[in-house]
């Protein structure tokens, strides 16, 4: 019997019992389980997809901070997934104002094929000793009478399966289903959570005749309507990825007919041929306040790990990954499940990638209430290497000689920048708070209290409708 046909025989009845239970078997899923299981523990990856499928997932395929990876699956298990590594700037189309924007990308930037990398992490967990348990859809969240999640229900292949773990790990992406059947009323856990707060995407993966003579750019272009926008992204010098999406506070947009439309519109894809189409949701909203509960953490998508202004989230779900894992383990350990042991993942969040991406959401508020036209026609006048430099700092500071080469080139947007400069004080207040995130649970509702404060303020400058 093969060990697939082991697992099938082991994983269709009764009652599985592993110190983890890790949901999802994406980016931030693999890595935890993988560091978790390193340290010798019983982890199980449930993956609603078939074992052929599984990795299969919907993404820009753009990958920054490739140069740093959790040491759980080696960056070399992944490299050959990496197709383009060549890409080293963005490059912002601009119809309005005729004119295209380029923004130097430092650090190390690469296109990859997502199948391809989907499969490489979920072997990599595998060497690790995780257990992975495909076909599998979670029905239920199970907790005990003092509220701790104990495990979960499930269906595979038609058959009901529960799983009894001391810990549950959600990586099942944004909107998770497992976040609608727990009861967080005596935790921190964030549920100030929405459809509004997400983005609805397709791609395609599109093949082309002749080399495009962007192959070592990312090209961004909003579209004709104010929610939406485009990307294509070279995955070799004949292959794009081409995708759009458009925030879900907006009317919807026929994303295979705009995107249609504009890949007719370009020269480069005259003949192109359509290998692969996918739609999915990612965050564009500010990462969760706490992602714990006693026994259970959030990680990935399903916590609101990605970049809020690019959509970008491989990078911050591995590190999401790992940093949950780690308060597994601590768990695992001492026995204690409890929030106070999870909250170091929230800290640690915070302190990595967190505080910014919630500074960052900022500009996706302001957005809601600027003139598109002006934005773009500002952004059009700005020099790109400064704004590389603002927009890469790791702040929200716009820089002093950014604000006057703009201000001398944009004569016409004095209003805007007004506005721009204004929201981005708000945003570098908000970031200084969320570097004082707090130590522990106890102190979680005067830090959002102090939080919610700022953001009246943001809605005040921006003249945005209340996000949250």
């Amino acid at each position: 019997m093969s060990t697939q046909e082991q697992s099938d025989a082991t994983t269709t009845t009764g009652t599985q019992s592993p110190d983890a239970v890790v949901v999802g078997a994406g980016t931030a899923g693999c890595y935890a389980a993988a560091t978790i299981a390193r340290e010798g523990y019983d982890v199980v990856v449930l993956e609603r997809k078939s074992e052929t499928e599984a990795g299969h997932i919907a993404c820009g395929d753009a990958l920054k901070g490739a140069d740093a990876f959790p040491e759980a699956i080696p960056k070399s298990k992944l490299e050959p997934a990496f197709t383009n590594t060549g890409v080293d700037h963005g490059r912002f189309e601009i119809p309005q104002e005729d004119t295209v924007l380029e923004i130097p990308v430092p650090g190390e930037l690469a296109v990859i094929d997502r199948w391809e990398y989907g499969r490489r992490i979920i072997e990599g967990a595998g060497d690790a000793g995780v257990d992975f348990h495909y076909d599998t859809v979670v029905k239920n969240v199970v907790q005990a009478d003092d509220g701790r999640v104990t495990g979960v229900e499930t269906i595979r292949k038609g058959e009901p399966l529960e799983y009894e773990s001391d810990i549950v790990i959600d990586a099942a992406g944004s909107l998770s289903v497992l976040q609608d059947n727990v009861d967080f009323s005596d935790s921190t856990f964030d549920t100030n959570v929405n459809y509004s707060h997400f983005c609805s995407a397709y791609r395609e993966i599109v093949h082309v005749d002749e080399p495009v003579e962007w192959d070592d750019a990312l090209v961004f272009k909003p579209t004709e309507r104010a929610a939406g926008y485009l990307w294509y992204f070279p995955r070799t010098d004949t292959e794009i990825n081409a995708g759009l999406g458009f925030q879900m506070t907006e009317e919807p947009m026929q994303l295979v007919d705009d995107l249609k439309r504009d890949l007719e519109n370009r020269p480069e894809f005259e003949g192109a041929e359509v290998e692969d189409k996918l739609g999915a949701a990612l965050p564009t909203r500010r990462p969760y306040d706490s992602a714990v509960h006693p026994g259970y953490m959030a990680i990935g998508d399903a916590a609101g790990h990605v970049n809020p202004t690019t959509g970008g989230g491989i990078a911050g779900a591995a590190y999401g990954g790992k940093y949950a894992a780690e308060q597994a383990i601590e768990a695992l350990e001492t026995g204690d499940y409890s929030e106070d042991t999870f909250w170091a993942y929230n800290e640690k969040v915070m302190d990595h990638f967190g505080a910014r991406y919630a500074a960052l959401d900022v500009y996706n508020i302001l957005s809601t209430a600027v003139d598109v036209d002006d934005l773009m026609g500002l952004l059009a006048a700005m020099p790109g290497d400064k704004l590389a430099e603002a927009l890469y700092s790791g702040s929200t500071d716009i820089g002093l000689k950014l604000k006057l080469e703009a201000l001398l080139k944009s004569r016409g947007h004095w209003g805007t920048i007004w506005n721009l400069y204004q929201t981005k004080r708000r945003a570098d207040e908000l970031l200084a708070h969320y570097e004082n995130y707090p130590t522990s649970p106890a102190g979680l509702a005067g830090w959002q209290d102090r939080r919610d404060e700022l953001m009246e303020k943001v809605y005040e400058t921006t003249g945005a409708e209340p996000k949250y």
